[in-house]
This record gives C-alpha cells, structure tokens and sequence, in this order.
C-alpha cells in the first residue's frame, strides 16, 4: 500500500526559514515524479514545485528562488526546503506522486507577519 506522509511545518516569522519533508512508502520511489503542492481554506489546491526522477525541478512563480525542492531516493523521501517566508506561503502543504491518487495528510504552514 503507497503511503505518504509529510512532516516539517509550523510556525514561523515572516522571512524566515522551514524544511518540509515527504516519506513515501509501498512504491518504487526512484522512478516517481513528486510534486508539492498548498491549499488555504476556500481555494484550490496550488501546485509548488515538483522534481523528477533525475533530479530536475519546477518550481511556480510564486516561490521562485526561495523554494527549493530536493529527494533522496535511498530514503524514499523528498524535501521543500522554503526560505523567505511570507504570510502568503502560509497554507497546508502536500506531497503526492505525479498522476496518482496519492497524497498525503498535509502538514500546516503558517507564516506570521
């Protein structure tokens, strides 16, 4: 059974710094395209980021040059680390596995101003 389940958030003063974390269980993780993705209450989920099996990243607009997204496929885990945070990061962040139904739980960002 694929499991992910992410960890990491919080929170935190505008400007400053978390790492989230995604463990991925129940798949062969190295081949998977991981996308991250927020939602605040009342609007549609937004893509963030998302790295490929062989590393190359995406990143929205919005976090651009203070996101970075990394993985590490002998832990079948993948990271966000988010620097320069603004209140309007603040969101529930998940992990999922590129066209699938897998997502995980989420875990709260809030970014205080």
């Amino acid at each position: 059974q694929v499991q992910l389940v992410e960890s990491g958030g919080g929170l935190v003063q505008a400007g400053g710094s978390l790492r989230l974390s995604c463990a991925a269980s129940g798949t062969i993780f190295s081949i998977l395209i991981m996308d991250w993705y927020r939602q605040v209450p009342g609007k549609q989920r937004e893509w963030v980021a998302s790295i490929h099996s062989i590393g190359s990243t995406n990143y929205a607009d919005s976090v651009k040059d203070r996101f970075i997204i990394s993985r590490d496929n002998a832990k079948k885990t993948v990271y966000l680390q988010m620097n320069s945070l603004k209140p309007d990061d603040t969101a529930v962040y998940y992990c999922t596995i590129r066209n699938s139904n897998y997502w995980g739980q989420g875990t709260q960002v809030t970014v205080s101003s």
